[in-house]
């Protein structure tokens, strides 16, 4: 399938250059998808971030070097390392042995095999979900700056909302809703190419004027694939975003568009939430 091929040549990237720069930019280009998205997905698929596996290969790759022979330095500078003393600390991490100890006959050491993405029939819990196309959607509410890195967000997005929830500001953006918005929305706005402008909305759908100290954001027209759930907040709504990009996505023949992901909350309770998750789509 066309979008396992591109991700795999992704990977390929990756690997040729694990001695020099590593573009995240341009190993979401190869995999045609944002920057965020196959962040996303790689930790989703292969069960750990992007940047560690990065650094597991690399050090992988560095103990091989030194048991060739090479020195520590030389190493340290190949893939990366700012001083002996960084890449030592990062190197015992997963080694438990110093990079001179690596280097003596008989030391035990762990290695990472570079991955490589695979479709594997799972079948064990059916999936709901349904393909709409919408318009514009014009939506206000509390905005939040994103980082570029995706397991930080998974914890900021969390806070954000109980933040939110606890200053009252929630009830002030229920206020605004029209009356056909469905609920309240977290809109990952990570589609842009500069990571600088990835933000987070807690928002409602609405015509209404936009309120001192919220902001407003037209999501573009676009396809979606929506999928819906329910269960105690943040677990489950990241359980179905996860089974979707992982078991729903790659046999689906649709891949990411460049349109933001939308979750939509359809009750207040979070220990027992109503959900729904919006993936853009194209095909």
């Amino acid at each position: 399938m066309e979008w396992l091929e591109r991700l795999n040549s992704a990977l390929n990237y990756i690997e040729d250059n694990l001695n020099g720069d590593i573009e995240y930019e341009k190993a979401a280009k190869i995999a045609c998808c944002s920057v965020y998205h196959f962040q996303r997905m790689f930790s989703y698929i292969a069960g750990v971030s992007l940047s560690e596996y990065i650094r597991n290969r690399r050090i992988t790759k560095a103990a091989l070097d030194l048991q060739n022979g090479e020195k520590v330095i030389d190493v340290a500078m190949c893939y990366g390392y700012e001083s002996p003393t960084a890449f030592t600390r990062a190197f015992k991490k997963i080694h438990n042995v110093s990079p001179s100890n690596a280097q003596k006959e008989g030391t035990i050491l762990k290695a990472y095999p570079p991955i490589s993405f695979k479709i594997t029939i799972k079948g064990v819990v059916e999936m709901n979900y349904s393909i709409v196309k919408r318009e514009e959607i014009r939506i206000v509410g509390v905005k939040a700056s994103l980082s570029n890195d995706i397991e930080k967000n998974f914890k900021q997005v969390p806070k954000l909302w109980d933040e939110v929830s606890i200053s009252g500001k929630i009830n002030e953006i229920v206020e605004l809703m029209n009356k056909n918005s469905k609920g309240v929305l977290g809109v990952c706005c990570t589609c842009m190419e500069k990571v600088s402008d990835w933000s987070y909305y807690i928002a409602v759908e609405t015509d209404k004027e936009i309120p001192v100290g919220m902001d407003e954001y037209i999501i573009p027209a676009c396809t979606w694939a929506i999928f819906s759930g329910e269960g105690e907040m943040p677990i489950a709504i990241q359980e179905v975003e996860k089974r979707a990009i992982t078991e729903w996505l790659p046999t689906s023949g649709y891949e990411y568009a460049d349109a933001p992901d939308i979750e939509v909350y359809l009750n207040k309770d979070p220990k027992n939430a109503k959900f729904e998750v919006w993936i853009p789509i194209r095909k």
